[in-house]
């Protein structure tokens, strides 16, 4: 069994969630876009090397439930390397319709891959069949 501090252990998870939460306050202050922007259509979330979520941010559930999909694919798709951004918005690789589009980047420390930032938002006249 794995020993740790749970004083500790709360203050990472809250770290975490802070930085979900900040990702969406930032990408709503600097959308251009009035479903982003003003209707809030977006989520924020980061992910393991393996593609689960371990943090997320307070917004919208359908978008948190299918994005360790999409990030899964990306990984599965696409060998991360630093300043990366995969865009996606494909039904079959987590994608909820077509105009939710999915940004996936990497995070790096010494080189390493650490972990994953999500973001899902709803854009319009993304057009598709």
């Amino acid at each position: 069994m794995i020993d740790f501090d749970p004083i500790e252990l709360e203050l990472f998870k809250n770290k975490f969630i802070s930085i979900s939460e900040e990702m969406g306050a930032v990408l709503g202050r600097t959308a251009l876009s009035p479903n982003i922007k003003e209707r809030k259509d977006y989520s924020c979330a980061l992910f393991t090397c393996q593609g689960e979520t371990f943090a997320q941010g307070s917004h919208i559930p359908v978008h948190l439930g299918a994005m360790p999909l999409s990030v899964k694919s990306a990984l599965q798709a696409v060998k991360f390397e630093e300043g990366d951004l995969v865009i996606l918005n494909d039904p079959y690789r987590g994608g909820t319709h077509l105009p939710d589009v999915t940004c996936i980047s990497p995070v790096f420390y010494a080189g390493k891959l650490i972990f994953l930032v999500a973001n899902r938002a709803h854009h319009a006249d993304i057009g598709g069949m």
